[in-house]
Parts: C-alpha cells; sequence; structure tokens
C-alpha cells in the first residue's frame, strides 16, 4: 500500500473509533456497569468445564474467558445450565502458530485458529477474541513481525466482520508494540471496528503505565485484564515473579486505571488474570479484591 493511501485509511479508521459513543461514564464516586469475569486458565477449581464454571459462579464472578478450541458442546452446557455469560475468547494456538513466524504455511496455521476462534466466540455469544499477532525475537525482526501479522489478521478479518466479533491485539511480553501510540497505529489501519485492543494492566508495568494507555487507545479497548504486578519481586525474584502479588498488593495504580476507564466511557468487562485462584476461598478473596479496584 502506498505511504499516502495508507495515511488516509488510518485517518479513516481513527475517526471511526473516535465517532464512536461513550456511553455508560460513572459519575465520581458512584457505581459502574463494569461486569466481573475470570481468563480459564487461572481456574484452578474443578475438573470439568461444569465444575469449573460452577466454582466460578459460586465465588461471584459474572463470566468466564474460555480459551478456544475447547469442546463448543461442552461450554455452551455448563453457561447454561450456572447462567454465566462468556464475553471474550482467547485463542490458544497463537503461540504455537504465530502470525509472525518466518514460514507461511505456520501463519496459515495461525490465520486457521484465529478463524476458529472467531467461530467459538460467534457460538458462545461472545463479542472479543483475544489475539497475540506475534513475536519479535533475533530471527524476527520488529519490522517483519509487522509486516507478516498485518495481513494474516486481513484474512480473518472478513470471518470477525459478518460474525461481529473483535479481535483484540493484547499487549504481552511479545516485544512488539511497545508504546501506546503505535499500537493505536497498528489497531488503525485495519480500518475496521472489529480490530481493537485488549488491555492487560499488569503486562504494562514493565514499560509504561496502563492509565496512559488507557487513555491514549480510548474506543480501540474491546476488553481489559485486570491484573496485578510487583517491581519489587521482578527486580529481586526474577521478572515473571511480578505476577505473584495479590490485586491491590502490586504496583498498578488502580484507582488511576478506573478514572482513566471512566474517561473512556468503558463499561464492558473487567477479566482477571491473576494467580490464587486454586481453592473457594481464594476465588472468592479474588472477587473481593476486584469489587475494591472497581469502586476504587
Amino acid at each position: 500500500m502506498k505511504r499516502r493511501e495508507f495515511t488516509r485509511k488510518s485517518a479513516m479508521a481513527s475517526a471511526l473509533l473516535c465517532a464512536m459513543p461513550l456511553s455508560g461514564v460513572a459519575a465520581p464516586g458512584s457505581s459502574r456497569a463494569i461486569r466481573k469475569g475470570i481468563m480459564w486458565a487461572t481456574i484452578g477449581v474443578g475438573e470439568t468445564i461444569a465444575e469449573k464454571f460452577d466454582a466460578v459462579r459460586k465465588a461471584g464472578f459474572d463470566g468466564v474467558e474460555v480459551m478456544s478450541h475447547m469442546n463448543r458442546d461442552e461450554v455452551l452446557a455448563a453457561a447454561e445450565r450456572t447462567g454465566m455469560d462468556i464475553p471474550s475468547v482467547c485463542n490458544a494456538l497463537h503461540w504455537e502458530y504465530p502470525l509472525s513466524h518466518p514460514d507461511p504455511a505456520v501463519r496459515e496455521k495461525g490465520v486457521d485458529a484465529l478463524v476458529h476462534s472467531i467461530e467459538d466466540a460467534a457460538a458462545y455469544g461472545a463479542g472479543t477474541v483475544l489475539l497475540v499477532p506475534g513475536r519479535v525475537s533475533a530471527e524476527v525482526t520488529y519490522d517483519q513481525c509487522w509486516d507478516r501479522s498485518v495481513p494474516a489478521i486481513r484474512k480473518a478479518l472478513p470471518v470477525a466482520e459478518r460474525l461481529r466479533v473483535n479481535i483484540a491485539i493484547e499487549n504481552v511480553w511479545n516485544n512488539f508494540l511497545l508504546s501506546p501510540l503505535e499500537a493505536a497505529r497498528y489497531v488503525d489501519q485495519f480500518g475496521s471496528p472489529f480490530v481493537r485492543f485488549y488491555l492487560d494492566c499488569g503486562n504494562i508495568l514493565l514499560y509504561g503505565w496502563p492509565e496512559q494507555w488507557i487513555r491514549i487507545l480510548g474506543n480501540r479497548i474491546a476488553k481489559v485484564h485486570i491484573k496485578e504486578f510487583s517491581m519489587h519481586l521482578a527486580n529481586t525474584e526474577g521478572r515473571g515473579a511480578g505476577f505473584r502479588a495479590p490485586l491491590l498488593e502490586g504496583d498498578v495504580n488502580w484507582p488511576g486505571v478506573m478514572k482513566a476507564l471512566d474517561e473512556t466511557g468503558y463499561d464492558g468487562w473487567a477479566i482477571t488474570e491473576q494467580s490464587g485462584g486454586d481453592t473457594p476461598e481464594g476465588l472468592a478473596d479474588m472477587v473481593s479484591r476486584l469489587d475494591r479496584i472497581l469502586e476504587s
């Protein structure tokens, strides 16, 4: 695509996203319409899909972000029996078949996995698929990750638009999209309201502040992961140890995050991706801490 045409399309996409209505803005001190969800991989209670759904329902969650490529009939049956919603689907294969891979055959498998994830989401009534678009490494340069992942996502986009499911790009430790301005540009280039962003509050802390990302990304944000991170644990025990901090005991500025979400009109889901859900008591404690965050 020529630079002039790219700039024009990016501007059109930005205008479209910025024109979307800001619904559900809460006044200071009022309750928020944001609902509480939990990421499937963090549910340590129960063996079957039904048992896990029942455990998080009893703890006080409103919904579960499931993985793609699960047994659809079992997921639907568990959701119907418990009354739990499924707000989003995490693509289970985006690390195995990254859209930035040097081998076109691997990238094609990644596209197939993304399409399957979108179809899962549509079957569950979920509005969003979480996607890690690729990763930068010594073998995959930054520009290659961009140039390979974009056309791959474009292949799946017609399915997302037809089924009205958002493809939401998540910020993870993949050495890619390291600033909110760049993340916004990446999303905008598709010129579609069905390519958006999945903001993970804890993942950002090594290279930014979630409240700043929220204000810049605005209505591009489809979903939010509520995850804590401790810089002290990361610096003393290794980077990954930072995620061991319970909610409200790390370095995420939760009042600042909630204020920024209010300013953008976000009224969707707050989905925990947090350790500590290995017992019923742990799940209940997580809900209690999430409530305190949403009330901050």
